[in-house]
């Protein structure tokens, strides 16, 4: 799912096989007997660029309380909390497009109603980066 850039079952070989050569890698004391789901999910993140958060299996457990966790976290936010983690769960179920990223969201309003802070805190609950774009930076014509 989260390697595109490969088919089945290539890319499943490919994973064993990195699962193998870092157990080679490591000294015979160390070797596991057995490699676990854990271990796999970091070589897929690994290979696929992306945090192994966002590999894990427990992320179905982040997104089933993420709602109740971000209305705790952010106040009188309720309606668009709800609509925010609605469609992140919609897009991380499985039946959007894989194509496509997990959302793409514009927050509008007044100053001081909660957006950045919306922002902030769904990045802590995910385990992602937040990354910031103030334009208000880039309204004079030389700025850009």
């Amino acid at each position: 799912k989260y390697i595109n850039e490969r088919q089945l079952p290539d890319k499943a070989i490919d994973v064993i096989d990195e699962a193998g050569a870092n157990q080679r890698l490591l000294p015979v004391s160390r070797r596991k007997k057995t490699i676990g789901v854990s271990d796999i999910e970091m070589i897929v993140s690994k290979i696929a660029r992306i945090p192994q958060q966002s590999v894990s299996s427990s992320d179905k457990d982040t997104l089933k309380n993420l709602d109740r966790n971000l209305k705790m976290l952010v106040f009188g936010q309720d309606q668009s909390i709800g609509a925010l983690t609605s469609a992140i769960r919609l897009s991380r179920s499985g039946l959007a497009n894989e194509d496509k990223p997990i959302g793409s969201f514009l927050f509008a309003g007044p100053t001081g109603v909660g957006k950045t802070e919306v922002t902030k805190q769904l990045g802590k609950c995910m385990g992602v980066e937040f990354i910031r774009f103030d334009m208000s930076e880039y309204s004079e014509r030389h700025a850009v």
